[in-house]
């Protein structure tokens, strides 16, 4: 039986540049994250052949996009965004309680409280996993779910604002490359993604190399950004990464719970995108931007996607970072609330 073991990560590198290449070529949103995605998801579905993750893959791909979404930050984009604070706290905290519906879902078909609750949170994977271990969870199904959340997001979410709402409006954003301060963010970046990760910090090699990059662009006003093509990879990366969390047994596993997961994730992005509807009418923002920053993907994933389509990436960037630390600093305080009330 072939195993891509032997190879280290070399057939993930292979699937994932054919997959990408091939959605790019087909016009694709996000082709590179997408069709890497893809690709190594249906060779561990279809074949014998156990993908393995590219050691370091994910890692790398993360610390490049953070790199290049810091340097979308300027202080006249950050005087913007400040300005709007107050709607981006509310369009977060209502993205946040609308896992409300996914809990009560979870719960009215039988999962237990902890499971229900930390399996329809819209945090990061591991820290969702690390809490619901902490809590009694039922940590392969706080798993399943959490990937489950991310893999529809990406599939969706690019697709249905490529196809059925067009492109944005492009950005005032000169993109030149400047090989010397790169040469100082990125191993910068870098270093301080390591430390975050020594100290056990959420997301360390995308938030690490994002406030590098964000500080310098922001301190020096650089209005610089990543070379062409260096996007391309860290979403091959990422993608081919993700990809590896997919296989058979996985969706096989608890078909039922993943059926309701899937819809408590369809019903959540349901009402961010009214949220965000009802908040473009009220403040007369860019409705396309309100909607990827509040729909519960990831941030690399979601600013990605504003990156693509030429919306505000620093609007998406702090609607998705406040959305996160929400989830990270009150979803435990709040459980234990809602355990202690209903005991």
């Amino acid at each position: 039986m072939p195993d891509s073991a032997r190879h280290g990560g070399w057939a993930t590198v292979l699937v994932g540049l054919s997959g990408g290449f091939l959605a790019s070529q087909v016009g694709w949103p996000l082709p590179w994250m997408v069709g890497s995605l893809l690709a190594v998801i249906l060779i561990r579905c279809l074949t014998p052949w156990q993908l393995k993750e590219i050691p370091g893959g994910r890692k790398g791909g993360q610390w490049i996009i953070g790199i290049g979404i810091g340097l979308h930050f300027t202080p006249t984009v950050v005087e913007q965004v400040a300005s709007h604070f107050g709607l981006i706290f509310f369009g977060a905290l209502l993205t946040s309680l609308s896992s409300v519906v996914g809990v009560w879902l979870l719960r009215r078909t039988g999962e237990d409280r902890a499971t229900a609750f930390f399996s329809s949170m819209p945090g990061g994977s591991g820290e969702m996993v690390n809490l619901g271990a902490s809590n009694g969870a039922v940590l392969s199904q706080v798993a399943a779910a959490q990937s489950l959340r991310v893999l529809v997001v990406v599939l969706c979410v690019p697709a249905a604002f490529k196809f059925l709402l067009g492109d944005g409006v492009p950005l005032q954003h000169t993109g030149n490359v400047d090989w010397h301060w790169l040469a100082v963010v990125l191993p910068l970046g870098g270093l301080v993604a390591w430390a975050w990760q020594r100290l056990h910090q959420p997301n360390p090699w995308l938030f690490g190399p994002l406030l590098v990059a964000a500080s310098v662009s922001i301190g020096w006003n650089l209005q610089i950004g990543l070379p062409d093509g260096a996007s391309q990879i860290g979403q091959w990366l990422i993608g081919s990464g993700l990809g590896c969390h997919f296989n058979r047994a996985f969706f096989r596993r608890a078909p039922s719970f993943l059926g309701r997961t899937l819809i408590a994730t369809s019903l959540s992005m349901l009402i961010a995108g009214m949220a965000a509807w009802a908040l473009s009418l009220a403040t007369h923002l860019d409705l396309r931007s309100l909607t990827l920053g509040m729909m519960p993907g990831g941030i690399a994933e979601m600013s990605l996607t504003a990156e693509t389509l030429q919306l505000s990436v620093p609007l998406v960037t702090a609607l998705q970072v406040m959305r996160l630390l929400f989830v990270l600093f009150l979803a435990e305080p709040l459980f234990h609330h809602w355990t202690r009330h209903t005991e």
